[in-house]
């Protein structure tokens, strides 16, 4: 193993849903990081988890390939192969960790895994080159998926606390089972980002819910939407086609308000001045303008990931498995994949 932590070579390995990732990390920067999206999915309207690890098997190989290709490293020069644990698709997760596990024993490497959900924290410090800043320690991150809403408080790279977390459904699939209601194609957040461009934000209001005090809640809000969409299709059957940019702009600025109404007060509560925003909601164009503009209004220091680092991806896999590496914190081949998997343990 390499004394210089700058030198270390890791291969992260991420497999949890429906992207099929792989990435080289050296030290806290990224070599290469490669995606291969599965669009299998799009005529079902959702992810088919059986299709999902099919796929994986399929991809898996080329995109290790590939990552080592672009990163111009050789597979016997790496030190560690990184791999989400979970959460996830069992059968996703279960593809990606074999992969891993053989690789590593065939090269005679450690093998280290890691909490999905604690990599989009941690990929705000991955550093995209000499000039680019990362938080420092404590930081406050908001992290925004389809299946996760929580506000985290990260005190190192390796040492998080769940200030906040949904109570029952996530800001990510309220939008996207919003989007299904309204007849938009798979996946549906990004779509309603497109189309809320075009429309009046206040058109329409919803109500926000009153859960504990840095918690969330989204499935009253997706019910109140769905109330709200038969009452008016009763009156007007073309309700939603006429009104569908002013419906998409709506939408996102009530959930924006309700993620950043807990954040403001978990902000003025700890004093941290150091935010950033994670997950494949991240990549939202409102959310990451409404963050922008909170961070001007407070005086925050603000991080928000690349685009490429927002969604599902090996990238914030390998750096995560680098700090681990750097703790000596390691898996035994026992390890197996899981379904759910807090956090914090």
């Amino acid at each position: 193993m390499k004394t210089v932590k700058e030198n270390i070579l890791i291969l992260g390995i991420e497999s949890s849903c429906d992207e099929t990732s792989a990435s080289i990390s050296k030290g806290n920067k990224i070599l290469a990081n490669i995606i291969a999206n599965q669009t299998v999915h799009a005529k079902y309207g959702g992810v088919v988890p059986e299709l999902a690890s099919r796929a994986h098997q399929k991809h898996i190989i080329p995109v290790v390939q590939q990552a080592l290709n672009e990163a111009k490293v050789d597979k016997n020069d790496l030190d560690a192969v990184a791999f989400t644990r979970g959460p996830g698709l069992l059968g996703s997760l279960l593809v990606g960790i074999s992969f891993a596990k053989t690789f590593a024993q065939a090269l005679n490497l450690p093998i280290i895994e890691v909490n999905h959900m604690h990599a989009h924290a941690i990929s705000a410090c991955i550093q995209e080159n000499e000039k680019s800043k990362v938080p420092s320690f404590p930081f406050l991150c908001l992290t925004v998926s389809g299946g996760h809403t929580q506000i985290l408080k990260v005190s190192s790279h390796t040492e998080l606390q769940i200030l906040g977390q949904t109570t029952d459904d996530a800001a990510g699939e309220a939008f996207d089972k919003v989007a299904k209601l309204m007849g938009l194609p798979y996946p549906g957040g990004p779509e309603i980002d497109k189309l809320a461009k075009q429309g009046n934000e206040v058109a329409f209001t919803f109500p926000h819910p009153n859960v504990g005090e840095y918690d969330y809640s989204f499935s009253g809000f997706k019910t109140s939407f769905l109330n709200f969409i038969r009452k008016e299709k009763q009156k007007n059957p073309a309700f939603i086609e006429e009104n569908k940019a002013d419906l998409c702009a709506s939408v996102q600025h009530n959930i924006i308000q309700i993620l950043l109404k807990k954040l403001v007060m978990a902000i003025d509560d700890t004093e941290i001045t150091q935010i950033a925003i994670a997950g494949g909601v991240s990549a939202n164009s409102g959310l990451r303008k409404a963050m922008q503009e909170l961070a001007a209004e407070k005086n925050l220091d603000l991080f928000i990931p690349a685009l490429e680092y927002c969604t599902d991806n090996a990238a914030m896999i390998a750096i995560t498995g680098f700090y681990k590496y750097l703790d000596d914190d390691f898996s035994q081949l026992d390890v197996t994949p899981m379904a759910r998997y807090p956090v914090v343990q």
